[in-house]
């Protein structure tokens, strides 16, 4: 029973901290406004984007294959900061020493906020929750299929190509699961960590009515 308690502790926890820290990530545009970005009250349509990415992982001492594309719409709150809701999808296999092959899809929801402390650089945090399609393929045997959903925290930094506040611009970044949930589509058989590489675009909004 004791057991049975702890092995249940082990999964809330990190489900209880994802959304500790999706609500940190949500609250942090509203405090983190410049006093430019508060003088201009409401809603300012100019300041949406959408965008995306590409994830690619490649190599690895057990053959290990990463591939993700990851479509994005936010908002820029200040000069200095932007947010905004992803889409995740992933497919990753990998195989080991003794053949047997592990593959997976994972569909996801996340949102990821971004601070830039200088123009071209910036820092990311983004929680995600997501849902995966497991299958194992064993050198012998019987192909067994799985479904599972597990949280993740991706943190790490980024560099963009002459960024600003209504730009479009290009960026390459690279992050981590730090959570390191069991389930995590970011860590590999061993536990170890996947880092993720994304080259992706940012397109500014409704840019034209700044022209009017």
């Amino acid at each position: 029973m004791l057991e049975r308690f702890l092995i249940v502790e082990k999964k809330i926890n990190p489900m209880k901290k994802l959304m500790a820290i999706i609500f940190l990530t949500c609250s942090l545009p509203c405090f983190c406004q410049d006093e430019d970005s508060l003088a201009e009250k409401g809603f300012d349509p100019t300041n949406l984007f959408t965008g995306g990415s590409v994830s690619v992982n490649l190599g690895g001492y057990n053959n290990t294959f990463l591939a993700g594309v990851n479509p994005h719409f936010g908002y820029t709150f200040s000069r200095w900061i932007d947010a905004a809701a992803v889409i995740n999808f992933q497919y990753y296999t990998t195989r080991d020493q003794f053949n047997n092959k592990y593959r997976s899809t994972t569909y996801g929801l996340g949102l990821f906020t971004r601070i830039y402390p200088v123009r071209f650089i910036f820092l990311q945090a983004q929680p995600e929750y997501n849902f995966i399609k497991q299958k194992f393929i064993p050198f012998s045997g019987t192909t067994s299929k799985d479904n599972i959903n597990a949280p993740s925290l991706l943190v790490g930094a980024g560099y963009t190509s002459s960024r600003s506040d209504k730009n479009t611009f290009t960026y390459l970044s690279i992050l981590v699961d730090v959570l390191k949930d069991i389930n995590s589509p970011y860590i590999d058989g061993n536990g170890n960590l996947i880092p993720i590489i994304r080259a992706g675009f940012n397109i500014g909004l409704n840019r034209n009515r700044n022209r009017r």
